[in-house]
């Protein structure tokens, strides 16, 4: 899967789970505000993206990322490296 695709399809994924527009997910959008995360929600974050990609996430490692971009190329390069 090409990065475009990847995160067109965590951008779908992320806009239904959370409830939010595509259109507000963007590379330089703050996570925590764009989908409104608390405590509870970060985890349900954490468990959809590794659910959906097979890849695991260290919850402290997440809770560092402050963008869209940040969490893209994060998760990518788990991806490219299975």
């Amino acid at each position: 899967m090409d990065k475009e695709t990847f995160i067109g399809k965590l951008n779908e994924l992320l806009a239904e789970e959370f409830e939010v527009e595509v259109s507000t997910i963007k590379p330089d959008a703050t996570i925590k505000i764009t989908l409104a995360l608390d405590s509870l929600s970060f985890v349900d974050l954490i468990a959809v993206i590794e659910n959906e990609f097979g890849v695991k996430i260290p919850g402290q490692e997440l809770k560092d990322f402050k963008v869209f971009s940040q969490l893209y190329d994060y998760i990518y390069e788990r991806i490219e490296q299975k």
